[in-house]
């Protein structure tokens, strides 16, 4: 941690409380099968995924011997379990809750009591057979569970000082670090899933071993050297099935086509590919790799400029969650999967510890505010494992190639990776306003808080004062306390074409370097900078590329990406248009949506010639109509109906 930052900002306090109050204890409901809930599968008519239970803390129970059973949900269950975890350590780190803390120290004493004495730790193979373990690697997802374990054991330990849970996944990390490496006698392989490799990351900077960080850049390079390892081991296996048959997916998917330094496209599953990246960029900014930062480069390239939706999201296609080909973004058969949001926010924020550029905040800022937001109810226990950008209910229950577009956001899925990964994210958000580099801060998000950062001898104090993302300017108060020069960089936002700055109370000219503007502070010095950015609604364009959105305009303001709902526009959204010159107006309804803005504009319905016939020589007339767009983020709050952002010009 670079420091100490709290967030004073009403719209996202209540968004961190919801997970506080709400999501985590309903999460601990849901994990021990108490939160009398439907879980629904991620897809109609697919009896391989199971759903009748989460059944996760129970698989820990009986791994320690606690409880009689077997082993049931995905390979990949218990990463929900260390989701909570980390979401828990976060929350704690906000504010001090005992009973809280205590079904946590309960949590990581069932966890020892689950972890092999070697400090192998998977209740899949321990329950079904630890003889077979990291033999099935395609699918077993063992490495990635033991991953997300280090991420919440090291976030646990740095909230609250907790021993015994950082000392678990050092015996999992050296554990692993046997097992797999170049040397003879080991493992020359690496997970089907990326997330050991963030997680050793992870550890390594808490424990400053270089075993951690030796072995996180072995998985990273080795991947691909060698695109039959799946299929080999897939080839003599014998013990309980993982996820049967994912061996003889492409090697794409896995992002195992080829060596990660050949690679100049995301491809393959969209999560996968921004947990390499971010795990990449880490190793990067860590090391100085600059090869490294290259790779990381024309991933984000390629990601950004031709295959990410305007909402932040990304995965074009339900048929392995993945990417497709270049400017492929179908609106409402794509994943845009919650998780790969978030996993593009963790790559935006390693990108900006290697270059100050704004454009790594500014996409972090989309996803967040858009795709990944999105991806949870109002009430916190709601959730979307999809993301869509059109939504028709009717083509979502008939068409089995849409099935996985849902209209309403189920209470829990089959498959839980989201609710707990939006979990910890937000309880998490205090480390994605500010990046401290050696050479400059960057406040990358205009979000009020009140920050003590480290720097060099001594701290940088940053308080933010601002209504954002509601509010149009955010004051900005930065006080030196430490022995030396400190240089700070306030991002520009490229959504305002009319910014203006004023450093104590005095206009001053915007000078952005890669998209921010630097102040510098000398020893002892205070600045307080107000920072103006109007935001009107405005029109968005896709490249003629994209031929889905060709002819067709998205409204946004500010951060948000706006959306018209059945609710407030009736149905067939299709069928209508916002003409060229109609007017955009903006309004903010605080009783609305608990609080949100609306867009208002005059619009044109296609309506029936007045032929019967499917077809027809006539075109079909037009009548007036009134547009109301709300934020993406807030839609399907209010019953199940249609949604679209993408509307005919």
């Amino acid at each position: 941690m670079f420091g100490k930052v709290k967030i004073t900002s009403n719209f996202w306090s209540r968004y961190r409380s919801l997970v506080r109050k709400e999501m985590i204890p309903y999460q601990w409901n849901v994990l021990n099968d108490t939160a009398g809930i439907k879980i629904e599968k991620e897809r109609l008519n697919d009896e391989d995924i199971p759903s009748e239970q989460s059944h996760a803390l129970e698989n820990f129970r009986i791994a320690a011997g606690r409880t009689t059973g077997t082993h049931y949900g995905w390979p990949f269950q218990d990463s929900d379990v260390y989701k909570w975890l980390e979401a828990v350590a976060y929350s704690l780190r906000e504010k001090n809750d005992p009973e809280l803390t205590k079904r946590a120290l309960e949590v990581i004493d069932l966890i020892a009591e689950a972890q092999e004495e070697d400090g192998y730790l998977d209740t899949f193979y321990s329950i079904l057979g630890i003889e077979y373990r990291y033999q099935s690697l395609a699918g077993s997802h063992e490495l990635y569970c033991m991953g997300h374990f280090i991420e919440a054991a090291v976030a646990f330990y740095e909230a609250v000082g907790n021993e015994k849970v950082l000392q678990a996944a050092r015996k999992a990390a050296d554990q692993i670090d046997l097992s797999f490496g170049p040397e003879d006698g080991k493992i020359h392989g690496y997970d089907g899933h990326e997330e050991i490799e963030i997680g050793l990351l992870r550890l390594y900077h808490t424990t400053k071993e270089p075993r951690y960080l030796a072995l996180a850049k072995y998985f990273l390079l080795e991947r691909g050297k060698h695109p039959d390892f799946f299929r080999e081991q897939a080839a003599v296996y014998k013990g309980p099935a993982a996820l049967s048959g994912i061996e003889k997916a492409a090697d794409s998917y896995f992002q195992n086509h080829m060596p990660v330094s050949e690679q100049k496209t995301a491809e393959g599953h969209a999560v996968r590919v921004v947990y390499l990246c971010t795990a990449l960029a880490d190793l990067a900014a860590t090391t100085g790799d600059r090869e490294i930062y290259e790779i990381c480069r024309r991933f984000w390239s390629n990601i950004t400029e031709k295959r990410m939706y305007i909402t932040g999201g990304i995965g074009s296609t339900a048929r392995g969650e993945a990417f497709t080909l270049d400017y492929d973004l179908p609106n409402d058969t794509m994943y845009c999967e919650t998780c790969a949001a978030i996993g593009l926010m963790f790559f935006a924020r390693q990108m900006l510890r290697i270059e100050p550029r704004a454009e790594y905040a500014e996409v972090m800022e989309r996803s967040l505010y858009n795709a990944a937001l999105a991806g949870m109810a109002l009430d916190g226990k709601h959730f979307f494992y999809v993301n869509p950008l059109q939504v028709n209910p009717a083509s979502s229950l008939l068409d089995p190639g849409k099935s996985h577009v849902k209209p309403l956001r189920p209470s829990w899925l089959g498959c839980a990776c989201c609710p707990p990964n939006l979990a910890r994210m937000i309880a998490s958000l205090d480390d994605y306003i500010y990046t401290v580099r050696e050479d400059l801060i960057l406040v990358n998000q205009y979000l009020a808080s009140e920050a003590e950062l480290e720097w060099k001898n001594g701290k940088v104090f940053i308080k933010q004062v601002t209504d954002f993302p509601w509010e149009e300017s955010d004051r900005i108060e930065i006080t030196n306390h430490s022995d030396s020069t400190v240089r700070v960089g306030i991002r520009i936002p490229s959504w305002s074409d009319h910014v203006a700055l004023k450093i104590n109370g005095i206009n001053a000219d915007i000078r952005a370097v890669q998209g921010y503007h630097i102040l510098e502070l000398a020893a002892g010095e205070s600045i307080e900078a107000l920072l103006s950015f109007p935001m009107t609604a405005v029109r968005n364009y896709s490249t003629p590329l994209v031929a889905e959105d060709l002819g067709k305009t998205a409204v946004s303001r500010g951060p948000f990406l706006y959306c018209l709902e059945g609710a407030d526009n009736g149905d067939h959204l299709w069928t209508l248009r916002l003409p060229e010159d109609s007017d955009l107006e903006y309004s903010y309804h605080p009783e609305l949506l608990n609080g949100t803005g609306v867009i208002r504009a005059k619009g044109k319905r296609a309506i029936s010639s007045g032929s019967t016939s499917l077809y027809s020589a006539r075109r079909s007339e037009e009548a007036e109509a009134a547009l109301t767009f709300i934020p993406y983020y807030a839609w399907a709050n209010r019953g199940e109906n249609e949604m679209m952002v993408w509307i005919r010009e």
